[in-house]
């Protein structure tokens, strides 16, 4: 068999299972939540349940126990969730700690009584996404002190914000299937220690990368693969480092903002133009590394609805930002490592460029398109 066929067929193989790849992650990727729980002074709690729609109709259909329903249109698909809404009800249960007449302290469960469906809004900031919301509502009894949270729908970490009547908030991640921490219903909440919150916000930087965000990892490998030296990849990858820093920042202290509509389908369509032109060339540009800058400018926007989503505290936008960043970075040079120790040890065979560098950036460029095509809402 001739080296060109050889090639032409490790790409469509390689073409192939990251198509198959991006169906099963943009499936997985679904799984988004926030939840919001607020307090006022006489007791009165509501919680909003926020998720994809779509995931979220599954998940409701689920405990219905009936068949899901045929929903063609995003109209059905919330008259659909709307009518499941009292089904929310049961997937909720709040645990508060009170004093009880013997004097002793318990936990006892709160059930919210009513729930109204909110549908997605049309446009959203740009990192962030159209979720559809459970809006549910309830009273606490006079006598709870503190609460702990649990939300057995999910897997995924995700954000749990508590507002109290006097306006102050705590937000922290609860890792999916796990309990959050002990709140206080009367407040103050103590912060916790500096170190430790930076640790928390190095972890969310990590995660957004690895596991999280295939885009951003296909993007990486996409630079790597242009040359796999030291330099250029350096090179490459400080400037987007540099560029998508800005943006967050900016995005975070509400500077520049722009819907998800747009930057999503730009962010994959990067992914294309990197992938693409490391079949035109194997020599690093300034051309390349400008579009690298701007490119690292849309990935930014993308970054920022993580932050923006935990609605940091002003005194804590820094440290987020530094923590964010510090794991991004680190996610990104661990996915440069793993790449370049599982085709790095070939690169000066002659076969490299033809066996692994074309087929890897047509799998990537494909994947790319796939996601700018979806993100379009043209698929």
């Amino acid at each position: 068999m001739s080296g060109a066929r050889q090639a032409r067929r490790w790409a469509a193989g390689a073409a192939v299972a990251a198509l198959v790849l991006a169906v099963r992650v943009t499936a997985h990727d679904l799984e988004r939540t926030t939840v919001h729980l607020t307090v006022a002074a006489d007791g009165a709690f509501t919680l909003r349940l926020a998720h994809d729609p779509a995931w979220l109709l599954l998940r409701m259909e689920s405990f219905a126990g009936g068949v899901p329903a045929d929903t063609p249109t995003p109209e059905a698909r919330d008259a659909r969730l709307a009518a499941l809404a009292a089904d929310a009800l049961d997937r909720v249960v709040l645990f508060v700690e009170m004093r009880d007449a013997d004097g002793t302290t318990a936990s006892h469960e709160v059930r919210p009584t009513a729930s109204v469906y909110t549908p997605p809004p049309a446009e959203v900031p740009a990192g962030q996404f159209a979720l559809a919301a459970y809006r549910l509502s309830g009273r606490m009894p006079p006598e709870a002190r503190r609460l702990r949270w649990y939300y057995g729908m999910v897997a995924d970490p995700y954000p749990f914000t508590i507002t109290l009547a006097d306006g102050s908030t705590h937000t922290e991640w609860v890792q999916g299937d796990a309990w959050s921490t002990s709140l206080p219903l009367g407040g103050p909440f103590a912060p916790p220690p500096l170190l430790t919150r930076l640790g928390e916000y190095l972890v969310l930087g990590y995660t957004h990368i690895l596991p999280g965000g295939l885009d951003h990892i296909l993007f990486v490998v996409g630079l790597f693969l242009l040359a796999a030296r030291l330099r250029p990849v350096l090179v490459q990858v400080t400037t987007f480092t540099v560029a998508h820093s800005m943006t967050l920042g900016l995005a975070l202290y509400g500077v520049v903002t722009l819907p998800a509509t747009v930057v999503e389908p730009l962010i994959a369509l990067s992914i294309v133009y990197v992938a693409i032109e490391n079949l035109r060339t194997r020599q690093l540009t300034p051309a390349r590394v400008a579009l690298v800058f701007l490119f690292g400018l849309l990935h930014g926007l993308g970054f920022a609805g993580v932050l923006t989503g935990l609605q940091l505290p002003r005194s804590d936008f820094a440290l987020g930002l530094a923590g964010f960043n510090l794991g991004v970075e680190a996610g990104q040079l661990t996915v440069i490592a793993a790449v370049a120790l599982a085709v790095g040890w070939w690169r000066d065979r002659p076969w490299y460029r033809a066996r692994i560098v074309v087929p890897a950036s047509l799998a990537i460029a494909a994947v790319g398109l796939y996601w700018t095509v979806t993100r379009l809402g043209l698929g």
